[in-house]
């Protein structure tokens, strides 16, 4: 993965090339257009702007693709471990634009109940797919459903909405129970 700084240098390069760099050409029109009145013109006027302009529009510029970087590259999924009760699993899961916790952490070879609350009414998120544990749950709106199922493998398995929009992982360690390594 690149590191932080060379993402935020490379940025930095381009806007400040884009920003700095002075039009030398003119948007003209290579034909005659009729007109009906006199005052229309067929050429584009250049709009001076001051060079603190220009820094500003890029500098808010550099910010947002920062900012978008972050969200899909750097930001890390919150993620929540598991609560055993009475020998089961259990992690609470809210649908609202997406998954949260987007990332649960399980043992393996023990019962898993996930319980999803969905708030969102958009139909992407009306359904729920583990393709893994071969699962599709419908998710009513405003009511928990619950979802269980017992990975007896260590891994990441995925679980998506109906669409493959929005998604999220269970990891599953291996038990300190079992004896393995």
């Amino acid at each position: 993965m690149l590191s932080h700084k060379v993402i935020i240098g490379s940025i930095a390069s381009l806007g400040l090339v884009f920003g700095i760099a002075e039009g030398q050409t003119i948007a003209r029109m290579t034909h005659e257009m009729p007109t009906s009145e006199t005052s229309q013109t067929t050429q584009f006027r250049r709009i001076e702007q001051p060079l603190w302009v220009k820094g500003a529009v890029t500098v808010a510029g550099l910010a947002l693709i920062g900012l978008e970087l972050w969200w899909f590259l750097l930001s890390k999924p919150k993620s929540q471990k598991a609560v055993a009760h009475d020998s089961i699993q259990e992690v609470n899961i809210t649908v609202d634009a997406g998954y949260e916790p987007s990332r649960v952490v399980v043992n393996a070879g023990q019962p898993v109940r996930l319980n999803f609350l969905r708030r969102d009414p958009s139909s992407c998120l009306e359904q729920v797919v583990f393709p893994d544990f071969h699962i599709a749950q419908e998710l009513q709106l405003n009511q928990i459903t619950p979802v269980e199922f017992t990975p007896q493998q260590p891994g990441q398995y995925t679980f998506a909405c109906g669409m493959n929009m929005f998604r999220g992982v269970v990891e599953v360690k291996a038990s300190g129970l079992s004896g393995s390594k």
